[in-house]
């Protein structure tokens, strides 16, 4: 077949009736194809070509059986896969989340009630926050207390526009509790320390420490439900950027030393 293949060869009419008109010439009998019966036959060769290779790979395997119980249940999905992402770069917070208490945009604490609705309706399993790139620039403490107390920053990551960490850890968890959604917080491990990242996590989870007594100062008593707590972000880039054998020292130490108290 492939000799075959080999005798034939495209030619072009001296005059053609259509601009590049193709014409198929085959020896040593004379026929002509025009364009389209030409795709066509090129088609059927591959077909069989792909067959005939199929079929010596096969030769002298075992039989592959394959049962289908209808009766059984398939596998199940984790929702989490579906997760959404939230990360402090252009509208993704500032102005598509977090408007303020004092916008005119209809809002609960800040947050703005149609983007709620909508999410509400997609049934988001989980969101990650704050990034993203944003995540490795991130430090907790910018963004708690009152007002006054943050501390603004500029967001290197994306375009060096001014952060001025008004959504911080108490909004991002007033967010997801409003749209029904578990929490994925990114550890900042690019420019974080690992004292930084196990504070964080005492501060959200625990339970009778002078971290967690600074949680109720700032509005909220019991402690929050961090579902997954993430070692970094993007480490081979803007989260390091560590080769691999590094980002394992790394994420040793952070798993480490960082303790979610209310997942034991």
């Amino acid at each position: 077949m492939i000799d075959v293949i080999q005798k034939h060869y495209i030619t072009f009419r001296s005059k053609p009736r259509k601009a590049w008109e193709g014409v198929y010439k085959s020896e040593p009998m004379e026929h002509y194809f025009y364009p389209k019966k030409l795709n066509a036959l090129k088609s059927i060769f591959a077909l069989i070509f792909l067959f005939n290779v199929c079929s010596m790979n096969s030769f002298g395997n075992d039989t592959v059986k394959i049962s289908i119980d209808p009766s059984q249940n398939g596998p199940e999905i984790s929702r989490h896969i579906f997760g959404h992402f939230a990360e402090h770069l252009g509208f993704g917070i500032y102005g598509g989340i977090w408007v303020g208490p004092e916008s005119d945009i209809p809002n609960t604490r800040g947050i703005r009630n149609d983007v709620v609705e909508a999410l509400q309706a997609l049934k988001v399993p989980n969101v990650r926050w704050p990034g993203g790139c944003f995540a490795d620039q991130y430090h907790w403490r910018d963004g708690i207390g009152s007002p006054e107390e943050r501390k603004s920053r500029i967001n290197v990551s994306w375009g060096g526009t001014p952060e001025p960490n008004t959504f911080g850890t108490h909004e991002f968890f007033d967010f997801i509790a409003q749209i029904g959604s578990d929490a994925f917080v990114s550890a900042n491990v690019g420019s974080g320390t690992v004292q930084e990242a196990a504070d964080w996590l005492e501060y959200m989870t625990a339970t009778g420490s002078s971290l967690a007594e600074e949680r109720a100062l700032n509005g909220h008593p019991e402690p929050y439900d961090v579902a997954f707590w993430g070692i970094g972000n993007e480490v081979w880039g803007c989260g390091g950027p560590f080769t691999a054998e590094e980002y394992i020292t790394e994420l040793k130490k952070f798993s480490t030393f960082s303790t979610n108290t209310t997942r034991r």
